[in-house]
């Protein structure tokens, strides 16, 4: 097995750091894998906020309800961006192109594009030794981040990632089992036997696991999260940026 593949299955989500900074030549490293990620018909729809203002670190931190958006050795926003691609209209263009940025076609590619980017940052960080922790907390509060980072329209925060030297080693999560996710020709909505496995399969893991024991199940979890409303304000505020508004 070569070492990427290694990388790949050995993630795990940092959430402690040690008191030490990115260097340049290690977020200019990760920025430019992010950047290499597949683009679809080469938008680039995305951008890449680096938060390094402490003041503006504790307001995350406060909005996510983790200490670690705070401590860490690099905070990064990503975001979904239609801007630029408006910067060299003219006022007559722009009112055409607006079908377009505000469609959910380019909400979803705009997204992608910042996902994929993401992705690409995290197992350059994780190469090189670094731990990551991905922040969808800060939809908690999404017109709040919005205005913290001063994003103009057609800019939308998407979720944070932390990046830094780990100070622990948390226990590898187990992951759905291959026939829950991967389906031939057609998808097999039969997969329920695979789900009470995995229950126990996880359930032994949040049981023996080092830090933050519990009896659980992933399917609770699931039940629990999706029968309590989340995050409701999020669709309206995606709007008013002008996302996926027709």
């Amino acid at each position: 097995m070569n070492q990427t593949i290694e990388t790949l299955l050995n993630h795990r989500s940092i959430r402690k750091f040690k008191d030490e900074k990115l260097t340049d030549e290690q977020l200019d490293t990760i920025l430019k894998a992010a950047q290499q990620a597949s683009t679809s018909s080469y938008m680039m729809a995305y951008s890449i906020i680096g938060v390094t203002d402490e003041e503006k670190k504790t307001q995350l931190a406060e909005i996510s309800g983790q200490d670690y958006v705070k401590n860490n050795g690099h905070l990064l926003v990503f975001c979904a961006d239609l801007y630029r691609h408006t910067l060299h209209a003219t006022s007559a263009e722009y009112e055409q192109m607006l079908s377009n940025l505000e469609n959910s076609e380019h909400f979803l590619v705009s997204a992608i594009d910042a996902a994929l980017a993401s992705q690409n940052a995290a197992i350059a960080a994780e190469a090189m030794g670094l731990g990551i922790c991905y922040i969808g907390s800060l939809r908690n509060q999404l017109d709040k981040v919005d205005e913290i980072l001063d994003l103009p329209k057609h800019v939308l925060p998407l979720f944070g990632m932390v990046i830094g030297v780990p100070d622990h080693e948390p226990d590898l999560k187990p992951r759905l089992p291959k026939q829950a996710v991967y389906f031939e020709n057609g998808y097999n909505r039969d997969h329920k036997q695979e789900l009470t496995d995995f229950d126990k399969e996880i359930a032994a893991y949040y049981e023996a696991r080092q830090t933050n024991n519990r009896s659980d199940s992933w399917t609770d979890q699931m039940r629990r999260r999706f029968t309590k409303p989340m995050r409701m304000d999020v669709t309206g505020i995606v709007k008013k940026k002008g996302f996926n508004k027709q």
